[in-house]
């Protein structure tokens, strides 16, 4: 007789997070009885029109088609041709294929009256060169949404899971230095270069510049990391 499997038990915090359902990832790390930090909110309004938004969490396997695909129609429509300019070039089946990493959480934006989505960030706790970070993967919003505040009120989920899951140290992103909005927004923010990202080589006695910036915001002192 064959023995029944048992999934393994998960080892560390990040992997403990990454397996819990969405509405206990927003109990425990968004909205913890004992939270240091909180900001999430279901609900959001245009501070110039008064138009209305909802906000709502959900990974992969929890989003419908039409809103992963409606992801993936905005980031093509505000990064398209940052990634056709860089060295890496557009490769849509990659990207839809990192966009449906099991372990990545999206928060979605949208219009209340029509749900037509209209902005979404997506972060993962994962770690990075063994430091253990919240990777912001994308965060895009329509232009009539871009200098609202609601920008910043999306990357401040991404600390707030941060701040309430220890042994994270740091949120990070990748952005590239064609980004004209995107670098001056994120330093607003706190984030500074990190020291993993990639710096100028020399190639057959050229100078090969880099075309991205690997951006991180320390959280807390690697003391304090447990």
């Amino acid at each position: 007789m064959m023995k029944s499997k048992r999934s393994r038990a998960a080892t560390s915090p990040i992997e403990v997070a990454n397996r819990k359902t969405d509405e206990e990832f927003i109990a425990d790390y968004l909205l913890p009885d004992n939270a240091k930090e909180s900001s999430w909110v279901t609900a959001w309004t245009h501070p110039r029109t008064g138009a209305k938004y909802t906000i709502s969490l959900a990974q992969p396997a929890n989003l419908k088609q039409e809103d992963l695909d409606a992801c993936f129609n905005l980031l093509v429509e505000t990064s398209k041709k940052d990634y056709e300019n860089s060295a890496g070039r557009w490769h849509p089946d990659k990207k839809l294929n990192e966009m449906r990493s099991p372990e990545l959480r999206y928060v979605l934006v949208k219009e209340e009256e029509t749900g037509e989505l209209r902005g979404f960030t997506s972060l993962m706790p994962t770690y990075e060169e063994g430091e253990p970070v919240v990777y912001c993967y994308e965060v895009h919003l329509k232009p009539d949404l871009q200098g609202t505040g609601l920008g910043s009120l999306l990357m401040s989920f991404l600390t707030a899971v941060a701040v309430n899951l220890p042994p994270i140290t740091k949120v990070m992103l990748t952005c590239f230095l064609s980004n004209a909005r995107g670098l001056p927004f994120y330093r607003k923010l706190g984030f500074e270069r990190d020291v993993i990202s990639p710096v100028p080589r020399i190639l057959r006695g050229k100078v090969i510049e880099p075309d991205y910036l690997i951006m991180s915001k320390r959280i807390r002192p690697d003391s304090e990391s447990y």
